[in-house]
């Protein structure tokens, strides 16, 4: 006969593991190898055998203190340790006693009696709810408010939620007598099983509607078209959510309502694109007012415009920033802390000269010695040609 593993390697615990450890130990091992769950696997039927006689031990204080002390032969009787076999075990394997598998099984697959009977009236949160708003860059930007449309479930008025007629009310289920659910027993190699199911009668609610309600055809509740008005953050960004809290679907038996997430969609702005808290902006310079400096407009977002000067010899690709004129930071609300606006300069190259154009600007780049022969010294640097 095989040597018997350390019960504590069987359960994979610690020998100063606490009660609720061993328990929890137990229940996973029971749940992973139980025969119901693996039919004909003889080696699941015997880690399952194993891990039941190890939490038979370790889960009583008297058994597993004599455990600690003489190991097996604690319970071997031919060994002298006056032990009567395993009293935890009733109907497993040739073990005698009257072990209570309901109990543990209820915790591990749901079952027991009062489990269900308090699944089937217990609270239930409503349903999370979700729609969308479209806002303009500005709105999102500033901040604004929208009328939301969207159709939420909500308990029929005209029962109570309770899907009886006026006059009328549900009655206690004569299947599953107002428990839910019904008990199903089922033999197995090691002996009888008990299992719950939700009343296929009541579909689990533990309550028969005679007389429906008209209004919700009994079921207690209806799909109601709501309107709300939404508050819109200033410097929400697209694809953000704003979530109203309990005013998603009902609840049943007193549980909370669900919520209403809303995601916001930005349109794209003409001029502007953001990136955080920041705006980003190409401003077009004439040559003159990048050569000589120039004091320009620079528009804002809601329409306004701000002076900027820009010094002489600026230069494409030079870029400016306009402190505090960016976009609201949504987390900094209260003090209105803002991003900036950057802004891009672009200078655009003079064209459809006339011929005074022409000369004036052929004068300018010969005073600068800016002539052919000087893109021709250009070139000798750059290729030695």
């Amino acid at each position: 006969m095989a040597e018997k593993r350390d019960y504590y390697e069987v359960l994979g615990v610690s020998k100063d593991a606490s009660a609720d450890e061993i328990k929890k130990a137990y229940r996973k091992l029971a749940k992973m190898y139980h025969p119901d769950m693996h039919p004909g696997d003889a080696e699941c039927e015997e880690k399952f055998k194993e891990a039941n006689e190890a939490y038979e031990v370790l889960s009583d204080e008297d058994k597993r203190s004599k455990y600690d002390k003489y190991g097996h032969a604690a319970f071997d009787p031919a060994s002298g340790g006056g032990g009567s076999g395993f009293g935890g075990f009733g109907g497993f394997g040739g073990f005698e006693g009257s072990f209570d598998f309901g109990d543990i099984f209820s915790s591990i697959f749901g079952g027991g009696s009062r489990g269900s009977s308090h699944r089937a009236n217990m609270p239930e949160d409503g349903e999370d709810l979700l729609s969308s708003v479209t806002i303009t860059f500005e709105e999102a930007a500033e901040g604004c408010k929208k009328e939301v449309s969207y159709a939420r479930i909500e308990s029929c008025p005209d029962c109570s939620g309770s899907g009886a007629a006026k006059g009328s009310k549900p009655e206690s289920c004569p299947q599953c007598k107002g428990r839910g659910f019904t008990t199903v027993q089922q033999q197995t190699m090691f002996g009888y099983s008990q299992s719950q199911r939700p009343c296929a009668n009541c579909r689990g609610t533990g309550k028969i509607v005679k007389n429906p309600c008209s209004n919700c055809n009994g079921k207690g509740r209806i799909k109601v078209k709501k309107k709300l008005e939404v508050n819109i953050p200033a410097g929400i960004d697209n694809g953000q959510r704003v979530i109203l809290r309990g005013q998603g679907s009902a609840g049943r038996n007193g549980g909370d309502n669900g919520d209403l997430i809303i995601e916001v969609l930005v349109r794209p702005h003409d001029i502007f694109v953001r990136d955080g808290n920041n705006l980003y902006l190409e401003v077009s310079l004439t040559f003159a007012e990048a050569a000589l400096g120039a004091e320009i407009d620079i528009p804002l977002l809601g329409g306004r415009t701000t002076k900027f000067s820009i010094p002489e010899g600026t230069q494409t690709g030079t870029r400016f920033t306009v402190k505090g004129e960016g976009v609201t930071d949504l987390n900094t609300v209260r003090r209105r802390s803002k991003g900036d606006l950057i802004f891009t300069v672009v200078v655009e190259t003079p064209t459809k000269l006339n011929a005074e154009q022409k000369k004036l600007l052929e004068q300018f780049a010969e005073s600068r010695g800016e002539g052919k022969g000087e893109r021709k010294g250009f070139f000798r640097k750059i290729f030695g040609k």
